[in-house]
């Protein structure tokens, strides 16, 4: 019996698979702008698929991917590869800093951001802020151990609009805040646009840090560098670039960008916190896949492309 051929564009609609291999979950979307290229995974089993009042979500078993999350046509997230985008927002800005107790996490929903930023003890508070109350209950549904999470008493959840919720706070109540959202589209467009940077600026104490979604290097090198840009004008203490591998992400990268407000030193490339993230990679009942202080440091080492464009002055 011939397999259902799952195939869609950005605007989340099913299309006709042409030569797309019946079987195979394909990532046919215009936001990736290069001739050619596509990414498929192998289904064994659609789990999940449903409309909230913002996405198309859906989540099935691959064949060698573990379960997949798909938002609105894209990969999201899967079981095999999630450690490395994860581990980086999270540990590239904790890790940079001594002790961070209050965190904010925009986006985020399906809780795996919220896993890595409690396994700081130092860590007092977490508020996860996600509009889409449908992420977060698939999560807790499909991916149990790390939704788990949201019962920490650290951990307390707001559904509702990620920008707004960051203008409306006083300022400088964060030790870090970091935006784990989709691209820079739609009604994620607004955590890259300079008003949200402004607002995270001064949500963030003096030497407070922060992490996005910084896309990859090889696709959209010119949104990257307006991103950088546009974060000098707000954040005073530094602008940096990180990237990871990430195999399901088409290019099989993703980059951040991190930043410091003024006040303290913030050293992103040497870490303050080696002991720290040891123990936690050793002692947590799930450890460590991805992030060690090596890799940290060398993922602002960047390709000579990259560097022109990112750090003209080097």
């Amino acid at each position: 019996m011939e397999e259902e051929c799952v195939s869609v564009d950005h605007s989340g609609k099913e299309m006709e698979c042409l030569s797309i291999i019946p079987g195979w979950y394909s990532d046919v979307s215009d936001l990736f702008p290069v001739p050619g290229e596509i990414m498929s995974i192998k289904i064994e089993k659609i789990l999940f698929k449903g409309r909230s009042k913002y996405q198309d979500i859906m989540i099935f078993q691959s064949l060698t991917f573990g379960k997949v999350i798909v938002l609105d046509g894209i990969i999201q997230h899967t079981e095999r590869d999630v450690c490395s985008y994860v581990e980086m927002i999270v540990h590239l800005p904790l890790a940079s800093i001594p002790n961070p107790k209050k965190v904010l996490i925009v986006g985020g929903g399906m809780g795996f951001t919220l896993r890595e930023v409690l396994r700081y003890p130092s860590v007092e508070k977490v508020d996860l802020v996600e509009i889409d109350d449908m992420v977060v209950n698939v999560s807790r549904k499909y991916f149990p151990d790390i939704a788990k999470g949201y019962e920490d008493p650290r951990a307390t959840l707001y559904v509702e609009d990620g920008n707004a919720f960051v203008k409306n706070t006083a300022p400088g109540t964060y030790d870090a805040i970091i935006v784990d959202s989709s691209d820079p589209i739609g009604p994620s467009r607004f955590f890259f646009e300079k008003p949200f940077f402004e607002a995270v600026s001064k949500a963030l104490r003096p030497g407070g840090v922060y992490s996005t979604q910084g896309e990859s290097a090889w696709v959209f090198l010119d949104i990257i560098q307006k991103l950088v840009e546009d974060c000098n004008i707000f954040f005073k203490g530094s602008v940096n670039y990180g990237w990871t591998n990430v195999p399901s992400f088409l290019s099989g990268a993703i980059g951040f960008v991190i930043c410091s407000t003024e006040g303290p030193l913030v050293d992103f490339k040497n870490p303050v916190n080696k002991v720290d993230v040891d123990i936690i990679s050793t002692k947590s009942e799930s450890p460590l896949k991805y992030y060690n202080s090596e890799v940290h440091t060398a993922a602002f080492a960047l390709p000579t492309f990259a560097q022109k464009v990112l750090c003209p002055k080097k």
